[in-house]
C-alpha cells in the first residue's frame, strides 16, 4: 500500500494521459443532468469531482450509490458509471436500469462485465490499468469523471491543467506529506478518528472515513461544516476521550464559515483532549483536495503500520461478496 499511496502523483500523470486519448461520441441528447452511478473507492470519485465543479457547471450532478436508477434518469440523463474492476453488482444494476430507460451511458473500468456490456451496446468506455485495490485507484477514476465533462463541453479544460499542476505540487512537497502523515497516525493510533471539514471538501472528507476503515480497519466518522453545526455540535456536549478529532481547514471558506470552524474547534477543544488542525496547502481548490487526500492516505497506512496489520487486506469484504453471489 505504500508504494501504491507514493505512486499517487504518477497516477494522476498516466490517467491524464488515458483523458487525452479518450474519445467520446456526441450526445443523442441535450445532457440535463449528470448522474454518477459508483460504490466505495470508485464511488468518491464521483463526490469529489461533483465539487470541484459546482461553481461552473449549470446541469445538476448527482450521485447515486445503490442498486437501481433514479426515477428520474430519461434520454436526456448522461449517466456514468464508474467501476474499477467492471464488476460492481450495485453499478452493473444501475447500468442496466440506465439503459432500459434510453439514457446516455459512459463506463469507466478496467474491464469486467461493464465493459463488455458498453462494447455490446455501443456505449463509451474509458479503460484504466487494472491489478489495484479500488481506493488505490482514485486518481484513474475521478479525472476520466472530469475529462468527460470537459469532452462534453459542461466545464472548462482549465480543470485538467490545475490537475496537471497538482501532480507537480504533490512531489515536491511528498517529503513533508509523508512526514505530517506519520504524525497524523500517532495522534489517530487508539482513537476513534473524526474529520470535520469545509463544504467544498465534504468528498476528501469521506474519503478521509473510507482510507481509515480499509486502510486502518477502524471506524471513522466525518462530517461537514456549516451542517454538523446544526446537530453534531451537540453530541459532544458531554465530553468524550474516545475520539481524536481531525479538522481539515482550508484557506477558502467564506468569512461565515471560517468563524463557524474557529468556533466549533474552540467548542470541542473543551470536551476532548485530542484535537489536530492540518491546513489544506496548494494555490487552488484542487491542488488544496488532492494535498489532503494524499496526506490522508498516509496517515491512513501508518495508522495501519502502528496497529501491525495489513493495510491492502479486505478479506470480510470479500466473504461478503462470497455470500451476495450464493443468493
Amino acid at each position: 500500500m505504500d508504494k501504491l499511496i507514493k505512486a499517487f502523483p504518477q497516477q494522476i500523470l498516466e490517467s491524464l494521459d488515458i483523458a487525452s486519448h479518450s474519445t467520446f461520441s456526441n450526445p443523442k441528447n441535450p445532457i440535463h443532468q449528470i448522474v454518477i452511478c459508483g460504490m466505495g473507492g470508485s464511488g468518491i470519485g464521483g463526490k469529489i469531482a461533483s465539487q470541484w465543479v459546482v461553481d461552473e457547471i449549470k446541469v445538476p450532478v448527482i450521485l447515486h450509490s445503490d442498486y437501481g436508477i433514479p426515477n428520474f434518469v430519461n434520454p436526456n440523463s448522461l449517466v456514468i458509471c464508474s467501476s474499477y474492476s467492471g464488476n460492481t453488482e450495485e453499478t452493473l444494476s444501475s447500468l442496466e436500469e440506465a439503459h432500459q430507460k434510453g439514457a446516455q451511458i459512459i463506463g469507466v473500468c478496467s474491464g469486467g462485465k461493464l465493459m463488455d456490456f458498453c462494447n455490446a451496446n455501443g456505449y463509451d468506455c474509458v479503460k484504466l490499468p487494472g491489478g489495484n485495490p479500488p481506493r488505490a485507484a482514485l486518481a484513474y477514476s475521478l479525472i476520466q469523471l472530469i475529462n468527460i465533462m470537459v469532452q462534453h463541453q459542461l466545464i472548462s479544460p482549465a480543470h485538467l491543467d490545475n490537475i496537471r499542476n497538482a501532480s507537480t505540487f504533490l512531489v515536491n512537497e511528498q517529503h513533508n506529506i509523508e512526514a505530517e502523515g506519520k504524525q497524523i497516525a500517532s495522534f489517530l493510533f487508539g482513537k476513534v478518528g473524526v474529520v470535520y471539514a469545509g463544504p467544498f471538501y465534504e468528498g476528501v472528507a469521506v474519503r478521509a472515513r473510507q482510507q481509515f476503515n480499509e486502510n486502518s480497519k477502524t471506524l471513522a466518522i466525518c462530517h461537514v461544516i456549516p451542517e454538523m453545526n446544526h446537530n453534531e455540535l451537540l453530541g459532544w456536549e458531554g465530553g468524550d476521550d474516545r475520539f481524536a478529532v481531525l479538522f481539515l481547514n482550508s484557506s477558502d471558506l467564506d468569512k461565515r464559515n471560517a468563524a463557524r470552524f474557529a468556533f466549533t474547534k474552540s467548542f470541542i477543544s473543551g470536551k476532548t483532549s485530542f484535537v489536530k488542525e492540518v491546513f489544506a496547502k496548494g494555490s487552488n481548490r484542487i491542488e488544496r483536495a488532492l494535498y489532503l487526500i494524499h496526506l490522508v492516505d498516509w496517515a491512513s497506512f501508518y495508522v495501519a503500520e502502528l496497529k501491525q496489520i495489513d493495510a491492502v487486506d479486505i478479506t470480510v469484504i470479500e466473504a461478503l461478496k462470497k455470500e451476495l453471489a450464493a443468493i
